[in-house]
C-alpha cells in the first residue's frame, strides 16, 4: 500500500529531474520513486557488505589465517579470463 509524503525539492534539483524523467519516458514522480528505490537498495547492500567484512575481519583475527592478496588477485584474473583457477589456500599471519 502506498503512503503519501511531502518532499520539498530545491528548484535547481527539480529542474534537473524533469528532463531526465522525460528521457526515461517516465513522470518525474515515477523517476524519483525509482531513484529512491535504487538508493535504498544500494544502502542496504553496503550495510550487508560491511557486516560481512567485519565478520571476516573478526574471524581472521581469531584464527590468524588469511589470504595473500597476490594469490587472490591471480585467482580472480584467471576466473575472469576463463582459465582454470585453484582457490587460494589460507596462510597464517
Amino acid at each position: 500500500m502506498a503512503v503519501s509524503t511531502t518532499l520539498k525539492l530545491p528548484e535547481p534539483l527539480k529542474s534537473r529531474i524533469a528532463p531526465l524523467a522525460e528521457a526515461a519516458g517516465k513522470s518525474p514522480h515515477a523517476w524519483m520513486i525509482e531513484a529512491l528505490e535504487e538508493r535504498v537498495e544500494q544502502s542496504e547492500a553496503y550495510a550487508a557488505f560491511m557486516v560481512e567484512a567485519l565478520e571476516a575481519d573478526r574471524e581472521m583475527s581469531e584464527t590468524g589465517e588469511g589470504y595473500a592478496m597476490e594469490d587472490v588477485h591471480q585467482y580472480l584474473l584467471n576466473k575472469l579470463e576463463g582459465k582454470p583457477a585453484k582457490r587460494p589456500k589460507p596462510i597464517k599471519f
